[in-house]
Parts: structure tokens; sequence; C-alpha cells
């Protein structure tokens, strides 16, 4: 659940006793683990921008891969759908592929950062392809009173024959825990129960179920994700065991199986709006020892907020750019200072780290070169009629006067990375010894010959 926690407050509960759910435990593959025709991910999110300001939406919003780390986002990064009941937003959404091969989305019921508003209620879609979302409903979780009912994720638990709907709820004595309904249809629900309290505040769970035996549990505790297990999926049979992982205040862990390789995933978002996602990584999930990621490796969809990644099919993958599309725009990263990226400001052409505001200062169309079609410009998102065009070799938004010195100081040729070929660099058009590049954060161009400038004039272009 993204944002501060609020205060600690005592909270009566009226809670179900435990029934014959509670007595069974058998252990099986969850409904998040691979198919065997997995070789794609989703991620689905909500926005939150700088502020609050623009780029700010309380729907559902999905992003697509092929590895993972690096994202599309869907429908130019607009909501596919929004809540209409409850609080008439969401966050903290959360996907998972049923045991029917179908798909169910649920949320939390909270628009913006109202944190004291209380819910028994979650958001849930049904969808067979993610294309469309049918069914909308709320869901009651439990009958406590004057609490929450925070970050919703789900699992298969075969030796009950039903799902789990974890979330975060604030017990008897005050503080947050993570709380467990079991259901069969996400329709409706029985046997709310504390699925894990270690004493003191957590939020946030997120399942890896049935790895080795093992069922794997992960929650923010104190700004950092910690780590659980258990060979049971009982509640109250998990025990803390990793090494916390922390960047900046880090809540919302997904964890996420790399369809690959045996490399393990583990993701955190910073609780601030427009929070910066981190990714650490390992290849033994029971060492609960994290290495963390080049931000290299990885880029965020702009403006997300609290993740859950799910693997799908390529055919899936490739029907969900065909119904949503690829955004229309570009952000490129710099090499060697990853955590920036290339915008406007007073416009003047610089780097500035993540996020930035207003974030469309970092958004581009890279349309044909205004001197040569085979060569690229770089539009401007939030000021259409001025490109990126270098005077005096610094890089500056001006306004195209339809010159030919215009259109060939605004065009540039995209090569391979300079300092690493899956990425790419840009050479001048009109002085074709220089290339774009970096210095003291500021964009010009300039010749370049050492490993410092290549590193400086190499960008990913993303989204």
């Amino acid at each position: 659940m993204n944002g501060p926690q609020p205060p600690s407050r005592r909270r009566f509960l009226r809670m179900a006793t435990a029934g014959p759910l509670a007595a069974t435990g058998a252990l099986a593959l969850g409904a998040g683990s691979a198919h065997a025709a997995d070789s794609a991910y989703v991620m689905c999110y909500f926005t939150e921008s700088t502020n609050l300001g623009a780029g700010t939406d309380y729907g559902l919003h999905l992003a697509v891969s092929t590895d993972g780390l690096q994202w599309t986002p869907l429908n130019q990064n607009n909501p596919l759908v929004t809540p209409t009941g409850g609080a008439g937003g969401l966050r903290d959404p959360f996907v998972m592929r049923k045991q029917d091969g179908s798909f169910v989305v649920l949320a939390t019921d909270l628009k913006g950062t109202d944190w004291n508003r209380d819910s028994v209620n979650i958001h849930v879609w049904d969808s067979a392809d993610l294309r469309s979302f049918t069914g909308y409903r709320l869901l009651k979780l439990h009958d406590m009173t004057d609490t929450h009912s925070w970050a919703p994720e789900a699992f298969w638990d075969a030796g009950r024959g039903r799902y789990g709907i974890l979330y975060s709820s604030v017990n008897a004595s005050g503080h947050n825990v993570i709380m467990v309904s079991y259901t069969t249809d996400f329709r409706t629900t029985q046997n709310p129960q504390v699925f894990f309290d270690p004493g003191y505040d957590v939020i946030d769970g997120n399942m890896a179920v049935g790895v080795n035996g093992v069922n794997y549990l992960y929650y923010k505790r104190n700004q950092a994700l910690v780590g659980a297990r258990s060979t049971s999926l009982n509640p109250g049979s998990f025990t803390p065991f990793s090494t916390p992982v922390a960047h900046g205040g880090t809540e919302a862990p997904t964890l996420v199986k790399s369809l690959t390789s045996n490399t393990w995933y583990l993701w955190g978002d910073t609780y601030t709006p427009n929070g910066v996602f981190y990714a650490w990584q390992t290849n033994d999930l029971a060492s609960g020892t994290w290495t963390a990621l080049d931000q290299r490796r990885y880029t965020q969809p702009v403006n997300s907020k609290h993740c859950a990644i799910h693997p799908i099919t390529g055919s899936e993958y490739s029907n969900l750019l065909a119904k949503w599309g690829a955004p229309a725009w570009n952000r490129l990263k710099s090499y060697n200072y990853p955590a920036r990226y290339v915008r406007h400001a007073g416009f003047a052409a610089r780097i500035d780290t993540y996020p930035i505001d207003p974030y469309a200062d970092s958004q581009w169309k890279l349309v044909p070169g205004l001197a040569d079609s085979s060569g690229v410009s770089f539009q401007s998102v939030n000021y259409p009629k001025r490109y990126l065009r270098h005077y005096s070799y610094a890089l500056r938004l001006d306004e195209n006067d339809a010159t030919p010195t215009f259109a060939a100081d605004a065009t540039f040729h995209r090569t391979a990375g300079l300092a690493d070929s899956s990425w790419a660099s840009f050479r001048s058009h009109n002085l074709p010894t220089r290339y774009i590049r970096h210095a003291d954060y500021a964009l010009r161009i300039d010749p370049v010959s050492t490993a410092t400038e290549r590193a400086d004039a190499t960008f990913y272009v993303g989204h």
C-alpha cells in the first residue's frame, strides 16, 4: 500500500472464528506460477505524478514486457478501466491467472491519499484475456469495524481448494497485520483471519507459492522489504528469515521469477507520490539475500505506483499490444546516470533524475528527421511545435521555423550505442563528427573519443 502508514490506533474486530478451512493446509503450486507457454509479463499499477498533478490516475493501468524488466505501457499509459463503486478509484492493483486460465484483477478501494478511509471491500474484475474487463463488483472481505482492506493479493491453495486473498488491516493491538479471506469465485469470501502477525506493523503481503516445497511471503516492515516462509499455507505458520532490503523507504514488494533462468527479482516502490521502483535479484530464493539490480536493466512505466507482475503467453503479449497499442512517445535514459532521463527545462535540454516535474518534459516523439527522413528529430510532447536542436553546440527546445538550417540542426542519425551497442547514440546531421551527449547534465553535441564521452553519448530509448 503506497503512502505513509497511518498512526496506529486501537481497532475493534468482529471476526468470524476460524472454521474448517483453517484446519487444512496441503501445499500446492499457486495460480500465480508460470505456465509452460508463458514467455512474457504483464504489469498492473496506478499512477501518481509529483505533487499529485497531471499524470495522476487511480484507474487500472497495464504494461507489458518480454523480460520483466523493460516495460511498454498500454493505452498511452492511460487507464484501461476505472472503478465505478466504492471510492470511485483504486490503489494497489493485482492481477492473477485463475485455475481456469482466465484472469482476475483485485485492487484497494481507495482513491487518492485518504488514508483514514476504511472499507470492508475491494474492487474486482474478471477478464478472459486482459483486453476486456467484465463483472465489476465490490467484494466484501470481512466484518471488522474501523479498519481498512489494503493491497489485496491472491494465491491458490490446493489443499483448501480455494483462493486465499491477502490484505492488510489493523488488529486489536493497534498495528497492521496481513489477513486472509478465502474464496472459490471472488464473489463471496469466508473465514477472515490473521495470516501473518509477527507482533509489529506489517503491510503489503506478496506470495510465491510452492517453490521447492516452500512458500514465501514478502512484506513491508519499517520502510524495508522482508521475507517470511513456511512449508504450509496455514495462517500463522510463516516465520521471518530474510535480510531486509530497502532504498529510500521501500514498500509494495513484488516477487517475479525469470522465465528463462533460475533468477528471482524483487521489486519495491518508494512510498512518495511518483514513487521510484527499485529491483533486486537472487539465484537462491531460500537464501533470503538480494543484490541490487543495475538501473540500466529496468525501466518502470512513467508515474507508475505499487505494481503487480504476472507471466503471460506470447500470444497474450501480442494481443495486448494489438488491442491497446504502444505509446506514441518515448523517454531516453542516460547510460552512465540511469536514474536520469532527457528532459527540457526552461527550453534547455538536460538529464534529470526521475521523477521529473512536469513529467511530460521527458516525453518525446521520435519523428522522421526534418532534414533527412532516414534520420530522427525529437518533437516535444507538451510543446509539439518545438524540437530539440543544437545551437552553438548546446541542445535546446526551439519552435520549428521551417528553415533548412533549423531542419538540419534538429536532425540526428541513430546509431548503435557508443558505450553499449544494445542502446542508442545520436549523431548530428549537419555536424557529423559530433554526437548528442551530456556534460554536467546539460545536453550538447560534441566529438566523442574517450570512454567517458562514449558513455555520456549513450541512451536507452524506452517508455
